[in-house]
């Protein structure tokens, strides 16, 4: 039996102790996972399903929302309405204020914000909550059946990403696996909301996981596969683009493309920062909370009088952007209002998410900028269908991230394997634009927002957790910074210390006496009439309880000090232990070494 096969059998025999029956079950299966990769992608497979049918569930919900409410029939998407009752634009307002006074009690019985998937298996190792992702979805499917301008991917996403979460815990498995699980969920989420099973892989390699691995794809790929079937069984897979596009026939083509990804990357950040300006809008009026999603959904409802295509996600209007011939006016006028909806909505307190919206503005932008060219230089001959599905992806791309993703999901949606090309190329540049002017994605600059420093979903919680008040000894030696060196000659033999800390009259940090220092031959003339304090080092260079080791390495590094005392805070300097470089770089050379056997798949 192998060491792993063995911690496994403890590990059951434990849990059957403590669990009954529903325990032994659950060691088993964790058995079965850790010790074979079949099983492994077998659980996957089942959280796929599940999401699956989660995500058909909500769907069908915000559609039937959208029938009742908002009249429209089966085969109509909201944002594709043609006839609606002017009556039914009052539903935003309606929706909005259901939301705020519900928020009420959720931010008193919720004090913290819900973790997301990019946030937990970032910081905190794939933990997610499920009451909190069941409020996320709640809210979510109220402001999308009730119209306001976002996406139900949220909450896809979060559904399925908490399923992988909660299973990875109740099976004890190791960080990196439940890492795995949570991303299994999300891929499943959204292959299982575009019928695009090689996107919903992209989008957990890049988005969610934060690398793409030998020891993932399979997992992985199984939720993916599995929630697609899943949703094409029951009917609720999205419809495909109908694309007639014309791939570039020479070079300089790919160069114009290239530009539209450049213009993408900076209307990403546009509509990234005009919804933060929105949202202090709405925090500088005086207006309670409360109330802020009634308001929103007043000014949706007025948006919707214009035109009912910047109401819900734009499902229809994409497809109707596809197929349009409209004027260069009537789509920079979508687009704007169409931004505008979307700030707006998230700005007033609306929850959801920019995923589909972004692929609707970048449409839009597409045909903004083929119409553009035609008119200044139509000896280019820019197709306006494929400038279509190239800002589509683009600018996506900008505002959700993962290049692959979206080059995954214009061919997926398309069937155009000659436009995949120049999308890649676009959406590289977008990428580059906006990681060089800007640095966010969507979901990490509002975490940005809230204090975080996060910009992907690499795993960096780890870090976070190995502290400076973890990794230093508390058995330290201390002295009064006014002992003379011969009492202090004889307290500390040579040999017997490296360092002693030093304190003042009130018992604080005063800095660090090297004991070597004691014996250097010129003290021995000044024994008698010299003291510590004539010793001391480091008297300002103090480590704190809560700082990371990477801060901790950078302050070793910039003070040159092989040690460094670490205080309860810089004011009041209560001495609580000492932390060495050799000590706190052995640490993280660990950490860094389980991730990489996590990455491998050798853990």
């Amino acid at each position: 039996m192998s060491t792993l096969e063995l911690k496994d059998a403890v590990a059951a025999g434990a849990a059957s102790t403590r669990g009954g029956a529903a325990g032994r079950l659950l060691a088993a299966l964790r058995g079965l996972v850790r010790g074979s990769e079949f099983w492994l992608v077998a659980v996957a497979a089942v959280i796929g399903a599940v999401t699956g049918v989660f995500v058909s569930g909500l769907s069908w919900t915000a559609q039937l929302m959208h029938r009742l409410l908002f009249g429209i029939s089966r085969v109509e998407h909201l944002s594709s309405a043609v006839l609606m009752p002017p009556w039914a634009l009052f539903w935003p307002a309606v929706g909005g204020l259901i939301l705020g006074i519900t928020s009420i009690w959720v931010v008193k019985w919720r004090r913290r914000p819900a973790i997301d998937p990019i946030e937990a298996n970032a910081l905190h190792g794939g933990r997610m909550s499920v009451v909190d992702s069941a409020v996320v979805a709640g809210q979510t499917l109220v402001s999308n059946g009730f119209g306001a301008s976002v996406g139900l991917e949220a909450a896809y996403t979060q559904g399925g990403a908490v399923l992988g979460s909660r299973l990875g815990l109740a099976l004890r498995l190791r960080r990196a696996e439940v890492r795995v699980f949570v991303g299994c969920g999300a891929a499943a989420a959204i292959s299982a909301a575009f019928g695009a099973p090689i996107t919903g892989a992209f989008y957990a390699f890049e988005l969610i996981i934060g690398t793409y691995s030998v020891a993932t794809v399979a997992p992985v790929m199984a939720a993916s596969l599995a929630a697609y079937l899943v949703g094409a069984a029951i009917g609720i897979a999205a419809a495909p683009l109908e694309v007639a596009a014309r791939p570039p026939s020479d070079a300089f083509a790919y160069l114009v493309f290239m530009s539209l990804g450049l213009a993408a990357g900076f209307a990403g950040i546009a509509v990234m920062r005009g919804v933060t300006a929105v949202e202090q809008l709405f925090q500088k009026t005086r207006i309670s909370p409360t109330f802020r999603p009634f308001l929103g959904g007043a000014i949706l409802g007025a948006l919707g009088l214009v035109t009912p295509q910047v109401l819900s996600s734009g499902h229809g209007a994409l497809h109707g952007v596809l197929e349009s011939d409209a004027t260069l006016f009537a789509f920079a006028s979508l687009f704007c209002l169409k931004m505008l909806a979307s700030a707006v909505s998230l700005g007033a307190g609306f929850r959801g998410g920019l995923f589909f919206a972004s692929l609707l503005l970048g449409a839009l932008l597409g045909r903004i900028f083929a119409s553009g060219i035609m008119a200044v230089a139509p000896h280019l001959a820019v197709d306006p269908v494929t400038a279509a599905v190239v800002g589509m992806s683009a600018l996506a791309v900008a505002v959700v991230g993962g290049p692959l993703t979206m080059t995954f999901l214009a061919l997926e949606t398309s069937g155009d394997l000659l436009i995949t090309g120049i999308v890649l190329a676009a959406a590289t540049v977008s990428s580059i634009t906006v990681r060089e002017f800007f640095g966010y994605s969507f979901s990490t600059w509002r975490l940005h927002l809230r204090g975080e420093t996060i910009r992907s979903a690499h795993d960096v919680g780890w870090i976070r957790s190995l502290t400076a008040g973890r990794m230093m000894r508390q058995d330290v030696k201390t002295v009064r910074e006014d002992m003379p060196i011969a009492e202090f000659r004889n307290k500390f033999p040579i040999g017997s210390k490296h360092r002693v800390v030093a304190l003042d009259a009130e018992d604080r940090y005063a800095g660090l006496v090297n004991v070597a220092d004691a014996y250097a031959p010129e003290e021995e003339s000044a024994t008698k009439a010299r003291r510590v304090c004539d010793l001391v080092q480091l008297r300002r260079d103090v480590l704190t309880p809560d700082m990371n080791v990477k801060d901790a390495i950078a302050a070793f590094d910039r003070t040159e000090s092989e040690a460094l005392v670490v205080v309860d805070d810089p004011k009041s300097r209560k001495v609580l232990g000492l932390l060495t470089e050799q000590h706190a770089l052995r640490r993280y050379a660990e950490e860094l070494d389980k991730v990489r056997q996590g990455l491998s798949g050798t853990i």
